[in-house]
């Protein structure tokens, strides 16, 4: 059976996370030990015995779900012989692209923590706090009803589509003033427009400078082809090249996130069976939207690792 892994984005992170794959399993200590001698703090003891609204910081939420998931991707390697190439395919929502790569052996732990870490605090600066928003479209809601929303929206004020996840869930992002109005006529044609608590329009073209940012990093980075190919989020389309990787990373700051496509894309390329590596089962229950007669596995504790490598 053909299977993909799928990373989670900004969102899933919770106190506590990755601690039982730390307590388990040595592989899984080594990179949180990397990424904390990456970024010269001890991020993993803010994981675990730290402030939720300290996780939940963008510059810290980033990093640090990257490094649950690259913590299970090594312990299904180190421990069960599961490795990447297992999958045909691999993809990651927003963040989760960065920790799709890095599973994927194109950047390293280290690299990856610390390109994240960069566009966790660039993201968080690109814009005042107060004067971005985003909320989620809920209900019968399409990309072409949430775009007819969003251009509304934009006759306010900054307003874009930012996530399409799947039909009943979309999420758009700009100015506050634009995105009130857009939630204030979604009303009108029937969707339920839920504001996001979040510190700034992720997805939007008021990230510019962010993108800016990201595109001296990446410039910078290290980066080598994927063992299998990565489905990127702004073209729903496989991508193996690093010169592809680095000019999609940028596009993605300021670009919508295409996860629906993504997942109707491996499944129409033979992908039956999507596993959810890292924290929290967010994706999980959106694959289960889009695809709904694929299996779906969300790999969170050690128990599941275990189960999940048995049928491989």
């Amino acid at each position: 059976m053909s299977l993909a892994f799928i990373f989670p984005g900004q969102g899933s992170q919770a106190i506590g996370m990755g601690r039982a794959l730390a307590d388990a399993f040595p592989a899984a200590r080594e990179v949180f030990e990397e990424v904390d001698d990456a970024l010269g703090e001890k991020l993993s003891r803010l994981m675990w015995i730290g402030e939720e609204a300290d996780l939940t910081l963008t510059a810290n939420a980033q990093p640090a779900l990257m490094a649950v998931s690259l913590a299970a991707m090594r312990v299904l390697k180190a421990d069960f012989a599961v490795d990447v190439t297992k999958a045909s395919c691999a993809a990651g929502h927003s963040l989760g692209e960065y920790s799709a790569l890095a599973a994927a052996g194109a950047f390293t732990v280290a690299d990856a923590a610390r390109l994240l870490r960069k566009r966790g605090a660039a993201m968080q600066a690109a814009v005042p706090v107060g004067e971005g928003a985003m909320a989620s479209l809920i209900g019968k809601v399409d990309v072409a009803l949430a775009e007819e929303i969003a251009a509304e929206g934009a006759k306010a004020g900054v307003c874009v589509v930012a996530n399409d996840n799947n039909v009943g869930n979309v999420v758009i992002s700009g100015t506050k003033a634009g995105v009130d109005a857009a939630m204030a006529y979604a009303k009108t044609r029937g969707a339920r427009a839920i504001p996001l608590n979040v510190s700034a329009p992720f997805h939007s073209p008021l990230m510019a400078s962010a993108a800016a940012a990201m595109a001296e990093a990446l410039a910078q980075a290290e980066i080598g082809p994927p063992a299998i190919p990565v489905f990127a989020n702004v073209t729903a389309a496989a991508i193996s090249t690093p010169a592809e990787i680095r000019r999609l990373l940028v596009e993605q700051v300021t670009g919508r996130v295409r996860w629906r496509e993504c997942v109707a894309a491996m499944a129409a390329a033979g992908v039956e069976r999507f596993v959810e590596v890292g924290a929290g089962k967010v994706l999980t229950g959106m694959v289960k939207r889009i695809a709904p007669e694929a299996e779906t596995l969300a790999l969170n504790e050690p128990a599941d690792l275990e189960a999940f490598a048995k049928t491989v």
